[in-house]
């Protein structure tokens, strides 16, 4: 969609911000503890990770899902001209709130782009230009535009405009016939490990559902709203997803796939993903 090509991760122009800014703690995810604001084991002095072509087998998944939506070399090329927090150390603690709050913001910025592409009510659209201004205006200024934005209440205004969005979306599904779904698809829902299998879900509301380990294989998700939703490990072998609602790169990195499941045509299939 217009406007995404930025909002796209390019670790070489990134001082390795999401190894250092955020912290994380052993679990399924990742093998070790590491507080935030400290560098990872595994990061070299390039900022390249030594590990890169095998953090899936050592356990550090958490890191394979991970996706900045550009803020990375934003903050490190746009706000800092280059110069890292390992050359200006007194710069550490600032760029890595800058960070932590212009991935949010470019976020918030990927998906009022598809917001923005899916609406047809003027009002919704009017919605959606303003909050991509404000936000556009504040990672378009100084580092204390940024710094001093109130993230949360923007997120929350961000949130209820995709949600009018959804409703709209997922109501043409419905007026056209699919009245199919179950009172068990709703926002939130615990779904791990279910079958829903060749299942039409089209304009489901599944919006923060726990879909980890769930069998999606051949189903049809278009307009199904998946903002929030968990998929980690979720089998997608052939299903159709190109026209579900808010679906990003993490979500499909964490998921199961093969060269059958249809995705959204800015997103790119894993290279875990395979043959199917």
């Amino acid at each position: 969609m217009a406007g995404r090509q930025s909002l796209r991760a390019d670790c070489g122009n990134c001082f390795a911000l999401c190894c250092t800014a955020f912290g994380f703690s052993r679990s399924a995810d990742f093998p070790i503890d590491k507080p935030a604001g400290t560098p990872c084991s595994n990061l070299a002095s390039d900022f390249s990770c030594t590990i890169h072509d095998s953090l899936g087998p050592r356990g550090f998944r958490g890191c394979t899902v991970f996706d900045c939506f550009g803020a990375g070399q934003y903050v490190s090329q746009r706000l800092y001209a280059g110069k890292s927090w390992l050359e200006n150390p007194e710069t550490k603690a600032e760029m890595f709130s800058a960070f932590a709050a212009a991935r949010q913001l470019h976020e918030m910025l990927w998906y009022l782009a598809e917001a923005q592409a899916r609406t047809f009510d003027p009002d919704a659209s009017d919605r959606v230009t303003r909050l991509s201004d404000t936000i556009g205006q504040a990672v378009g200024g100084e580092l204390t535009d940024l710094l001093e934005l109130n993230v949360q209440d923007l997120h929350s205004q961000v949130r209820s405009t995709l949600i009018d969005v959804s409703l709209e979306v997922r109501a043409s599904y419905l007026a056209a016939g699919d009245d199919h779904l179950d009172a068990a698809l709703k926002p939130g829902a615990d779904l791990m490990g279910q079958n829903l299998r060749s299942r039409r879900l089209c304009g489901a509301d599944l919006r923060g559902a726990y879909l980890i380990a769930s069998d999606l294989r051949g189903s049809d998700l278009s307009g199904a709203d998946l903002l929030g939703a968990d998929l980690r490990d979720a089998r997608l072998d052939g299903a159709d997803l190109s026209q579900s609602l808010f679906l990003t790169q993490p979500h499909v990195n964490a998921a199961r796939g093969t060269l059958l499941t249809l995705l959204p045509a800015d997103l790119e299939r894993p290279s875990h993903w395979q043959n199917g």
